[in-house]
């Protein structure tokens, strides 16, 4: 195919988790003949999670990867079109707006769904990556449940990160909660709980440096009070290591041109997913820093299709 000619389509979907999927879903059963780009990782942040069990349906869990195949598959069987390849540039000034697909191709397409997601922070220590699942983890509700009567560690100070704490304090023998500050910036209620849970322990002006183990993490290397006449180093022996530090929502690409927060999270009409480009819409966690879970996800991109059509129907595409 000569990838100087422009592809023109009625509904293009960027991003391929259950916002995507569903979109799609939704999208190929009203005849819209969406064309889904799957992105930088094919069924999104749940592919990196190993069981699944709060998703309506599953009675006995599924894993992610499972989850995700089930709703590509169900979206491939109402006919979407599901491919390979990376948004890299989009021009969204005027309909019909242009998608750069991996640097070279160019769709043009009267709707545009934005699924893009979110990624999870890291503090940057090679150990992070080392240590990818074998013990290190961003998602406590996720992968929680494998440090039962373990002792694992929490790194933020914010909500996520009490919230994150509390949720393991209820699993494992005993949690810490790394706080490089000399306080915790979550909500009143939050650092309540947390400083009156018994198995919590919160290491106040700590920082991690690195993590150590044989086959999987066994401590963390910490100091205290960097950078001060008392600064110290602390190790502490740990079986988990979970980030909560935040997010960043991958809108990069589309930032010049809808509105977004501090953060990147792109805004949307409250109680809608319409951005402020008509016939662009925003789905799951790229315009989400609240829920973030896969059923949320999963609904935004349900009503992002409906909008879709909706708005063809209005401009008569």
């Amino acid at each position: 195919m000569n990838t100087t000619q422009n592809e023109k389509v009625r509904c293009l979907i960027i991003g391929s988790g259950p916002a995507g999927y569903t979109a799609a879903i939704y999208a190929s059963r009203a005849n819209l003949s969406p064309v889904l780009y799957e992105g930088i990782q094919p069924g999104g942040q749940l592919t990196t999670t190993t069981e699944v069990e709060n998703f309506p349906g599953y009675p006995e869990g599924v894993t992610g990867t499972e989850l995700m195949e089930d709703l590509r598959k169900q979206a491939a069987r109402f006919g979407a079109d599901i491919r390979v390849g990376i948004a890299t540039e989009t021009d969204l000034s005027a309909a019909p707006y242009k998608v750069t697909i991996d640097g070279e191709k160019v769709i043009e397409t009267e709707t545009l769904i934005i699924s893009t997601g979110a990624t999870a922070k890291y503090l940057g220590l090679p150990d992070e990556q080392k240590y990818a699942g074998m013990g290190v983890s961003a998602c406590a509700t996720c992968d929680g449940f494998f440090y039962r009567k373990k002792v694992v560690a929490v790194v933020g100070g914010g909500d996520t990160a009490c919230e994150e704490a509390l949720y393991l304090s209820s699993l494992a023998k005993q949690v810490y909660l790394i706080v490089r500050k000399p306080y915790l910036r979550a909500s009143k209620v939050m650092q309540e709980r947390v400083l009156n849970t018994p198995n919590i322990t919160v290491l106040f002006e700590h920082n991690t440096i690195g993590l150590f183990g044989e086959d999987g993490v066994e401590g963390a290397h910490l100091v205290k009070r960097m950078g001060e006449p008392d600064e110290e180093k602390v190790d502490i022996a740990i079986d988990g290591f979970f980030l909560a530090i935040g997010h960043t929502p991958n809108s990069k690409i589309f930032k010049p041109w809808v509105e977004t927060d501090e953060v990147g999270y792109i805004k949307t009409v409250p109680g809608t997913p319409k951005t402020r480009v008509p016939g662009v819409f925003a789905a799951g966690d790229v315009a989400d820093p609240h829920y973030r879970q896969a059923i949320t996800a999963a609904g935004s991109g349900c009503a992002a299709a409906i909008e879709a059509e909706r708005y063809l129907s209005e401009i008569g595409k």
